[in-house]
């Protein structure tokens, strides 16, 4: 028997398994905890992003286009829509089906490029004609907003 103060000879096999077991029990735990919080994390970064990603909007993603003549738009969300008095999304995130659009429907949660290709489709504006033409469209007919290129193209970065 061993006492506490007695050392145990190297290669004593009772309580090296014993201590391997416990150590294998300790990692073991520790992965748990460890993936538990890492899932906690990811999924509160993932919902944080999720709910202010609209509101948070600083630039028009032109990442779709492969060589962009400018610069892409500036564009803060939440303030346009306040100064727009504009509540329901889709008076600018629209669905149209057979050339109509759809009072009741909504793309807020899709990218523009989802149903917009880079060139014309048939009966379909290309992305950026379609950008330009919700935007400045909206904007020459409320007779209010920028309309020329540099009012919203602007070479600055993210505020």
């Amino acid at each position: 028997m061993i006492t506490l103060f007695q050392q145990q000879k190297p290669g004593s096999q009772g309580q090296d398994s014993l201590l391997t077991s416990v150590e294998k029990l300790r990692k073991k735990r520790m992965r748990k905890r460890g993936a538990g919080l890492l899932g906690a994390l990811l999924l509160t970064v993932f919902l944080i992003v999720a709910a202010y990603s609209q509101e948070e909007m600083v630039l028009v993603d032109n990442s779709v286009f492969p060589n962009p003549e400018r610069a892409a738009s500036i564009f803060k969300h939440e303030e346009h829509n306040e100064a727009a008095d504009i509540d329901a999304c889709n008076e600018c995130h629209h669905v149209y089906e057979d050339g109509l659009k759809l009072e009741d429907e909504s793309s807020e949660d899709m990218l523009c490029s989802e149903c917009h290709a880079l060139e014309p489709t048939e009966g379909q504006p290309g992305l950026m004609k379609a950008f330009h033409l919700n935007c400045k469209g909206c904007h020459l007919s409320e007779k209010k907003g920028p309309i020329m290129c540099g009012e919203c193209h602007q070479n600055q970065s993210r505020e």
